[in-house]
């Protein structure tokens, strides 16, 4: 359940909340794969085959999901700031690295909101009930073609969030200023090459109570795109999102 009362909190966080939640996301071409697979399945399963069979055809077409939770709220010096985590390193992908709180979908979820609360608290104690979900950003692939869908919530009161890590998936958790994500300060880009095909990310320096992160790739890019949002401009350098060849639908 959305705090939807929104917990109190200040003047600032309670403005942005209600603008976000009246922010739309722009139409993005994977958003119709799952109509097109499923009209696809169809197409394909003759009414004289079973549910089963179908359910495995639509299963050979469909995505893996997955929702990150991009958790604002507002520092002592009156930035807009977000919670991130360090990765555990035993994890067998992305050990090690910067994350939002988030993960795959499960089959009791009801949405990429359920998702990305969910996860939040088995990763780190976020209560649900703190966070305000305000909207959804369009979904980003993954380099393993996993559809990642940014859900932005607010948490009014920092102060009743007391972090209770999973070590088996997270080794720290810390908060960065958002508006970092718009500046070119602490900034470079790489190119990278996967399966044939180059591309850039960005990379960000990030120092904290003398210890030292960077924010790249999939998460620089989708925090790049979420204080795009929040801040109503765009960012102080060109955006590099890689468009990652999709399968083709056969």
């Amino acid at each position: 359940m959305d705090c939807s009362n929104s917990n109190g909190g200040s003047k600032r966080l309670l403005d942005l909340a209600q603008r976000l939640r009246l922010y739309k996301p722009p139409i993005f071409p994977e958003d119709i794969l799952d109509d097109i697979m499923e009209d696809k399945v169809v197409s394909e399963v003759s009414y004289s085959e079973s549910t089963t069979s179908m359910a495995q055809n639509t299963e050979k077409f469909r995505y893996k999901r997955a929702a990150v939770l991009i958790c604002i709220f507002e520092g002592d010096a009156g930035d807009l700031r977000v919670v991130l985590t360090k990765r555990s390193s035993m994890l067998s992908t992305y050990s090690g690295e910067v994350a939002l709180p988030g993960g795959k979908a499960e089959e009791g979820d009801k949405d990429d909101k359920d998702t990305a609360k969910r996860e939040a608290m088995e990763e780190i104690g976020l209560d649900p009930e703190l966070v305000d979900v305000v909207t959804v950003l369009e979904p980003f692939f993954s380099k393993y073609l996993m559809r990642v869908v940014p859900v932005i919530g607010i948490l009014h009161d920092k102060k009743a969030f007391k972090a209770v890590l999973n070590p088996a998936e997270v080794e720290a958790v810390f908060d960065a200023p958002l508006e970092m994500f718009l500046k070119d300060e602490n900034r470079s880009e790489e190119k990278m090459e996967w399966k044939g095909e180059n591309y850039l990310i960005h990379l960000f320096d990030y120092e904290m109570e003398h210890k030292k992160y960077l924010i790249w790739g999939l998460t620089a890019g989708i925090l790049i795109r979420a204080a795009s949002v929040v801040y109503q401009r765009p960012p102080a350098f060109m955006e590099h999102n890689p468009k990652f060849k999709l399968p083709q639908l056969i």
